[in-house]
This record gives structure tokens, sequence and C-alpha cells, in this order.
């Protein structure tokens, strides 16, 4: 919770610039408690166990937030009931009217298909255009961080010589920022995925900077200069069985997939996978929805 002290203290820049959350008296007096408005556009084909898990993520903080899910009107889900989809989600007509703190935009198993060819495609470039002007700050992952950088700043993706999975220590490239508050210099991040961003495409761009990076992953976390775009390549927000899940299941289909990096205790699948991620997942996604978006959004959105 933020503390609240006299303007002129001389304390007040100290723990500021430690990224303690501090109130000023003056800023106290003129502040009105809203719930921040965010949403997510769900493009996973396994819709509830994404919405719990990033719900899961948002929820160590204090703040009051409200959610509302979006999916796409030129694609249908086909692992999703559609009473759950009529009775949760909305369309881009639904809600393009109205204006938001956040934005999630989650990853899709589209990534070996070139960018156009994405049956919704054309809606997504939409909405994410919507998003400059309409959100406070967004937040990509995964694929939708690969399509986000292409689609705003031009950035192809690459395919891997193999499948990229497993869990991989990462770094801080940028320890002052507010988005690692309360984070180790090094942390943990899953990943699944078959494609990836380069890192000197990314440095070619003025208003982007590589915020975190893995030796073994790559470019882990982009975000532009303002804060009003992240793009963030694995999934902080898995659960513990999430890629053993991922793994059998390519097993039973005959893909011959390797077993995740890091991941099982002694590489063996038949042992239970151990949680190294979960404290990075709830300090990325509380950081993000404190210091990017509540502490910044304008509290009349319209």
């Amino acid at each position: 919770m933020p503390i609240k002290i006299d303007d002129d203290l001389p304390a007040r820049q100290i723990l500021e610039d430690e990224h303690i959350f501090v109130m000023t008296q003056k800023r106290a007096l003129t502040q009105d408690i809203r719930p921040l408005k965010i949403i997510i556009l769900n493009l996973m084909p396994t819709k509830v166990e994404t919405e719990t898990q990033i719900l899961r993520c948002m929820s160590n903080t204090p703040l009051q937030i409200e959610v509302e899910l979006l999916q796409t009107s030129t694609y249908t889900s086909k692992h999703t009931s559609e009473e759950h989809m009529l009775a949760f989600y909305k369309t881009f007509d639904e809600i393009k009217d109205h204006r938001y703190d956040g934005m999630i935009i989650t990853g899709a198993p589209v990534e070996l298909m070139d960018f156009e060819e994405v049956e919704y495609w054309d809606e997504l470039c939409q909405i994410m255009d919507w998003s400059v002007d309409n959100v406070h700050s967004t937040f990509h992952i995964c694929w939708g961080a690969q399509a986000g950088l292409y689609h705003h700043y031009g950035i192809p993706k690459h395919l891997l010589d193999q499948k990229l999975s497993g869990v991989f220590k990462h770094r801080m490239l940028n320890p002052k920022s507010r988005l690692f508050r309360g984070m180790d210099t090094y942390f943990n991040v899953p990943h699944s995925r078959h494609t990836t961003v380069h890192a000197e495409d990314i440095l070619k761009v003025p208003d982007l900077r590589i915020m975190a990076e893995s030796d073994e992953a790559g470019v882990y976390l982009v975000s532009n200069e303002s804060g009003s775009q992240f793009f963030v390549m694995g999934h902080s927000e898995y659960d513990a069985d999430t890629l053993k899940k991922e793994y059998f299941r390519d097993l039973q289909k005959g893909m011959n997939p390797q077993i995740p990096k890091h991941y099982f205790p002694d590489d063996d699948p038949s042992k239970e996978p151990v949680l190294t991620w979960r404290s990075h997942g709830q300090w990325i996604y509380s950081n993000w929805l404190n210091y990017f978006v509540y502490q910044t959004t304008p509290y009349e959105l319209e």
C-alpha cells in the first residue's frame, strides 16, 4: 500500500528512488479511487485455464481491478464451450467505444504460420491499433508479443531449429526499472514456442528497449520508452504443470517432443516438476499494474 508523507520530507526522494510507493499529501487530497479497467484479449485455445492463470497473477495487489474478457469475432474457439464464450466474452464491436487502463494480449498456437495467414490477423491489427489511443498500457504475451512487435514496429519473428520449451534463467538489464521492483537480478521464466525475435532487430528501433534476456531463451522482455507497451516472450503466468501437460499432449500425438529443459527433476518426466517462477510472475504483473497503469492512468478514462 502507498505511504502518505509530507511533500517536502527529505525521505521522500530517497524512497521514490527505491521505487517505494510514496503518495504526497497534495496527491492524496486530490485522489479519488476507482477500479482499474483491464481488458484481456484471450487468443489461447484453453480459455478457462489461461483466464485463471492471468487473473491469479493480477490478484496479488491491493488494487481493485475490473476485468473484461475479449474474443475475436473472425474466429470461433473450438476448445471452449459456446455457453462460456457468450456468457463471459465480448467482441471488439462491443468495446471499441470504451477506454481501458490496461490490456493484456495473450499468446496463440499459430506461430508456425506467417502473421498474415492467421485467420483473425486483420481483426487483431485493428484491435492493436485501437489500443494505442484507447488503452493506457498494453501487456503482450508470447505470440501476442511477437505479433505486437511486428505490427507496431515491423520486427520479424524467426523460426527456431527446434521448439524452445522449459524453464530458463533470465537477468534484468535495467534493474532500476519499476517493473522489476522487489525482484532478484536473476529469475526463472517458462517458455514454450517455436519462434523468436532477435535483439539486433529490436535495438534498431529507438523507442524500444530490451529489459531482460536469457542466454538460452534470448530476448524476454521489451518495452517502449513511455511504458505504454510491454512485450513479454515467456509465460510467467504458467501453472506448475502446464509444460508437463504440453509435453505429454505432444507425446501422445506422436510429435516426439524434447523434454522441457530445467523443468522436471533430473530431466525425468515421471517426476513432478518444481514451481520456481511464481514469485517472478506475481511481481511482474503487480508492478505493471501499479507503476505503469494505476499510478499514471487518468481518473477520467473517457
